[in-house]
């Protein structure tokens, strides 16, 4: 007779107040049986960043363990190296490998360019209709230190706003592009390649509250990286309440931070987070670090009113295509 899998023991510790968790006794390469993938989603709705130790993941692994939790969507960026052809939903995050391909380490370009001390706060792709879902990390090559990230929990920032002002966001909209967070000089070859390179290829317009289609939880769902205005307020009036949303989502109780070594995984839910990578691993040049992520292709933002993210340019996320057939869109 056919054995029933076992399922795994998760482990779990907390990682800070509002934020966070350890996984122990679980080895990701592994074959998970359906329930201890279930056990995982759980454990990721709960403390929406799960951190993972001493994993073993290929190319491979790494695509077989994201897809038990939804489609992954194509990379974000053209990385058409021989080691990534095979695994379109793998984008590689190294300032080495940026050099070589694109001649310039861009993160540390953006980074450079920040507006103000919290720019680089973002959720993943924002400005696209139909952001991640959940994202995938691992660490392969890491500097001795330095290049830590930071998460942050927007149900929890939403839910520490006053009353009042819950009320009022909770019908508003919020125009999301690449470039807010950002005051590049075109008048700079590097960064004039930067602009072109980018553009505004995907903007969109989402609610500033998001419901979680699986939790029912409201999250704040703006950001200090991707998010430009709010719709129908005149300049001044976007700007400032906007500041104050920020500055809520990045309360340091609301935080997490991790501090990566080689073979380190962590998984977050992007509906639900906000994160920051530390810049100070832009003083670092002589170190390697690499980096790979997936994520899962996302749904479309839905505001507690009903009201449901539209785009404004640019497509929403995809799955690889099959061979003999059209790249899949999910909404």
């Amino acid at each position: 007779m056919p054995q029933t899998p076992t399922t795994t023991e998760l482990g779990l510790r907390q990682a800070a107040g509002f934020i966070g968790a350890y996984v122990d006794n679980i080895d990701l390469a592994a074959d998970l049986d359906d329930v201890t993938v279930e056990q995982l989603r759980l454990a990721l709705y709960k403390h929406k960043v799960l951190f993972f130790r001493d994993q073993h993941l290929d190319h491979a692994a790494h695509v077989a363990f994201g897809q038990k939790f939804g489609p992954l969507a194509v990379r974000a960026r053209e990385q058409d190296t021989d080691e990534l052809a095979p695994f379109p939903q793998i984008l590689t995050i190294s300032p080495q490998l940026d050099k070589q391909l694109v001649g310039a380490d861009y993160e540390a370009v953006f980074r450079n360019k920040w507006v103000t001390s919290i720019s680089g706060w973002h959720v993943d792709a924002s400005q696209v209709v139909n952001p991640p879902a959940i994202a995938f990390l691992r660490a392969e090559k890491i500097p001795a230190f330095g290049g830590d990230t930071h998460w942050t929990n927007l149900v929890a920032a939403y839910e520490g706003l006053s009353e009042p002002i819950r009320k009022m966001i909770d019908g508003l909209q919020a125009e999301h592009t690449f470039w807010p967070a950002q005051q590049l000089d075109p008048a700079d070859p590097v960064e004039k390649k930067a602009l072109d390179m980018i553009g505004n290829k995907r903007m969109a317009v989402h609610p500033v509250v998001r419901v979680h289609p699986e939790t029912g939880e409201k999250a704040l769902f703006v950001n200090p990286s991707r998010t430009a205005r709010i719709m129908g307020m005149n300049p001044v009036e976007s700007r400032k309440l906007l500041e104050l949303l920020f500055e809520e989502l990045t309360r340091p109780q609301y935080t997490v931070r991790f501090t990566w070594e080689a073979g380190s995984v962590a998984v977050w839910d992007n509906r639900s987070t906000a994160h920051l990578a530390a810049a100070d691993i832009d003083h670092l040049q002589d170190e390697i670090r690499i980096m790979h992520r997936t994520s899962t292709v996302g749904d479309t933002p839905v505001g507690p009113d009903g009201f449901t993210s539209y785009a404004v340019a640019g497509e929403p996320l995809i799955e690889p295509a099959v061979a003999g057939s059209s790249p899949k869109e999910t909404r």
